[in-house]
C-alpha cells in the first residue's frame, strides 16, 4: 500500500511518502528542491554515479514511521544536501527545512 500525505512543518508544507512492504515500510519526506528518506537511500550512489543530477537528499536509519523520519538526526547527506547547510546529525525536519 503507498500512502501519500501532505504535512506542515512550522508552517511549511511537505509531502510524505510511504511505502508499505513486507517486513518493512520505505518512507520518504519531499519538498520541490529535496528529499529525506529511510535507510534504503543510498546516498553513495548519488554522490557518486548521479553526481550531475545535483541531488539534495538525507537518510536516517532505524525510522518506521513519518513522525520518527523527522526527528532522527541524519545519517548521512549527499554533497548537494550539504552545499545549503544541511550535514549529518541534522534531524530530518531542520533539513526539509532548508529544502524550501
Amino acid at each position: 500500500m503507498v500512502t501519500v500525505t501532505p504535512i506542515e512543518i512550522e508552517g511549511k508544507h511537505f509531502t510524505a511518502v510511504t511505502l508499505s512492504l513486507p517486513k518493512t515500510n520505505f518512507m520518504a519526506v519531499t519538498s520541490d528542491k529535496g528529499y529525506i528518506m529511510c535507510g534504503a537511500l543510498d546516498v553513495a550512489l548519488l554522490n557518486e554515479k548521479l553526481k550531475d543530477r545535483k541531488i539534495i537528499a538525507g537518510r536516517a536509519v532505524g525510522v518506521r514511521t513519518i513522525e520518527q523520519l523527522l526527528e532522527a538526526p541524519l545519517q548521512m547527506v549527499t554533497i548537494e544536501a550539504e552545499n545549503i547547510g544541511i550535514h549529518e546529525g541534522m534531524k530530518g525536519k531542520d533539513a526539509m527545512l532548508k529544502m524550501l
